[in-house]
């Protein structure tokens, strides 16, 4: 006879066997759930799980995120916990501290106290009758970030980690700065963050509160660009988080996925070579979205292998992930650049850094690049490129995968030194971060440098591959900034972003060097003239043969995953991306347009939208009149019920200083229910 423990493995064998591998199971959703904190504090959460999960416990999936569980993420948010709930787990998604349905204000990004939260999140799920006491954490950009750096805080009851688009380097590998250059993303990112951080919660879930929690929120959060912009170089404020400052307090699995659209691709690379947990990392085609809904390119069926890792961390089941390569990318095929398709193949490499790709060193004379390191110049170059070199450089991070793409790059190469490598005779394939070592001189004590490679086919079209960006003060790291001595020749190094790319026979490699690239990047405070001495001046390129082994990778499938949850499209989405440049005033702009449709959420007669646009400009070629403005609305209406944010952020800068003026309305149907104005100003640091 068995005894009770018995007969309960004995029942959960059967239960088990009944499921199988994707069987649909029946599953129940708990719409609004309050987690309560140490301090008193209830974050709101949204949980999917197997219907007999009292009875059977599963182990749990965290998402955790600003994004709001109840409208902006609501589809996708159904569709990934739903599925997982299907195979076998508890998918939770939980609005960080301040956001969503959750109490309390959100006052910056990765801030102890939402880790701290993050943790106690955690704990609780273990102690659920529904949970095994296993927890996995999953997330993209935002909740790819607090994955890691959770999983680095050592709680017991997290097995395994998924983060996709993420970093581990806030301060030189995130939206904020890189090279040491400010990044434009910064200020629409703290936009996007202003608008979001002022959203009121649900009513209908948060009860008579929700009024006051709204007022709070509007109050309360802040002016984030500012926090971002008073620290210009990598000190204690972006060190906290960034989980490379030591790799080795991460001790579970993790799985590290972006793609070459994306702005995050490089940590996945660091992340396999400086881990010692197991790990695997995967990069496609896409822009920053997760990979099942991705593109260009081909998307997965991401959410199967999302599965696999958590039967095989989670639940203990051999899913073959310790046999995976630890690279798998997408080596991209020659594409035009105005095309939306991004063609290419699988490749894989068992280690990284790989044994298996050699460094190639291209010389730079005369305009030209060789392979062949003895062809060198003595020349010295001189450059000052016009700040309309950039305005088709695509974003830093491509959310709309079609219009913020980089677009065909002889736009930008009249205002770069060019140097390009005879048709190729035979194919090269690059998977790696190329390096530029430059012997270079400035007339200004602050200046920056931007490379791009390109792909230039027989037509002429030039399509950019990758690109790097370096501040010069920071030539020597970038905790201790220092002054350019005009005049004087300095060696640096600038390397680009990773990426895999093949480039056919008659086709050529271009490097495009130049002294500005906005919007992209905030140009230093005046324009510098360089001089790049080319004889001691080299591109280093990471070349790959094809291996057999990359014709027999398993295949990733095509996206499988529940029907989306019942929605009425009210107006469509509109993305645009406009250059100007008018004769008559000199008045070069770009205008970028990106907003969602305006949709009702039917379950929850839930009507939501969200606009965004971005202006840059400047006057006559004169960095004083650069400018950078942001306005962002969200609006939220069921029945007679309305209420809507409006911000507005503005950047400027002269020589010496950085300006915010930025303003914040919030109204309750057409009545102004808060305001608030911000006019600041931040000393430039070597930037």
């Amino acid at each position: 006879m068995l005894n009770l423990t018995g007969l309960w493995k004995f029942l959960r064998i059967l239960t088990l066997i009944k499921r199988g591998d994707g069987f649909i199971m029946d599953i129940k959703v708990l719409e609004h759930v309050y987690i309560p904190m140490s301090d008193g504090v209830r974050l709101a959460a949204r949980i999917w799980m197997p219907a007999d999960a009292y009875e059977v416990p599963v182990p749990a999936v965290l998402e955790y995120i600003p994004y709001r569980k109840r409208d902006f993420k609501a589809v996708r948010d159904d569709q990934i916990h739903g599925y997982f709930a299907r195979q076998g787990y508890v998918g939770v998604r939980v609005d960080l501290r301040g956001s969503g349905d959750s109490e309390g204000i959100l006052r910056d990004e990765y801030l102890q106290r939402e880790l701290d939260d993050g943790i106690e999140v955690i704990r609780w799920l273990g102690r659920q009758s529904w949970c095994t006491g296993h927890v996995g954490m999953m997330g993209i950009s935002w909740g790819g970030f607090n994955a890691l750096q959770i999983a680095a805080l050592q709680p017991p009851e997290l097995k395994a980690v998924i983060a996709v688009a993420s970093s581990d380097d806030r301060y030189a590998d995130d939206v904020h700065y890189m090279g040491g250059a400010l990044l434009t993303d910064n200020l629409s990112w703290a936009s996007t963050m202003l608008a979001y951080n002022s959203c009121p919660p649900d009513p209908q879930l948060v009860g008579e509160k929700w009024k006051q929690v709204w007022l709070d929120r509007l109050e309360g959060s802040g002016l984030w660009v500012k926090k971002w912009l008073a620290h210009q170089r990598r000190d204690d404020y972006w060190r906290h988080a960034s989980i490379c400052e030591n790799y080795h307090n991460i001790r579970c699995p993790v799985f590290a996925v972006s793609g070459w659209a994306d702005g995050y691709t490089n940590a996945v690379f660091r992340l396999m070579e400086n881990l010692s947990v197991p790990r695997k990392g995967l990069i496609g085609p896409w822009g920053h979205k997760y990979p099942h809904m991705g593109g260009p390119g081909p998307a997965i069926d991401f959410l199967r292998e999302c599965v696999r890792w958590w039967d095989q961390w989670l639940k203990g089941r051999d899913r073959g992930c310790q046999s995976d390569p630890m690279i798998r990318a997408w080596m991209k095929d020659t594409v035009s650049p105005i095309s939306s398709k991004r063609p290419g193949r699988w490749v894989a490499e068992e280690r990284w850094p790989s044994p298996d790709i050699r460094t190639r060193s291209v010389g730079l004379s005369n305009g030209m690049l060789s392979f062949n390191p003895d062809e060198s110049s003595r020349e010295v170059l001189s450059l000052q490129s016009p700040l309309s070199v950039g305005l088709f450089a695509g974003k830093w991070c491509s959310y709309s995968e079609s219009t913020d793409l980089p677009s065909d790059q002889r736009e930008e190469d009249g205002g770069a030194l060019v140097f390009d490598t005879p048709p190729l005779e035979e194919e090269v394939e690059i998977l790696g971060a190329p390096r530029l070592a430059l012997e270079i001189a400035s007339d200004q004590p602050i200046a920056t440098v931007a490379a791009r490679l390109s792909d230039v086919a027989p037509d002429g079209k030039a399509t950019r591959v990758t690109y790097g960006l370096l501040n010069l003060t920071h030539r020597h790291g970038h905790e201790n900034p220092s002054e350019l001595t005009p005049g004087q020749t300095y060696p640096i190094v600038l390397d680009m972003n990773y990426v895999a790319q093949k480039f056919p026979p008659g086709h050529q490699l271009r490097l495009s060097i130049s002294s500005s690239y906005w919007p992209l990047a905030w140009p230093p405070p005046i324009p510098a003239r360089l001089k790049l001495h080319l004889n001691n001046s080299h591109l280093y390129v990471p070349v790959r043969e094809p291996k057999e082994s990359d014709l027999h990778l398993p295949d990733l499938g095509k996206p499988q995953y529940p029907a989306p949850m019942p929605t009425t499209l009210l107006a469509p989405a509109l993305r645009e991306w406009e250059v100007r440049h008018n004769l008559a005033t000199n008045q070069v702009s770009l205008r970028i347009t990106n907003n969602d449709p305006l949709y009702r959420l039917d379950a929850f007669n839930w009507t939501i939208q969200k606009d965004v646009t971005e202006n840059y400009s400047y006057h006559n070629n004169n960095y004083d009149t650069l400018r950078g403005e942001i306005t962002s609305k969200r609006s939220f209406q069921r029945d007679d019920w309305q209420a809507s944010i409006i911000s507005r952020t503005i950047l400027t800068s002269d020589r010496h200083r950085f300006r915010i003026r930025a303003t914040l309305d919030a109204y309750q149907k057409d009545t102004r229910i808060f305001s608030k104005t911000w006019d600041e100003s931040v000393s430039r640091d070597l930037l």
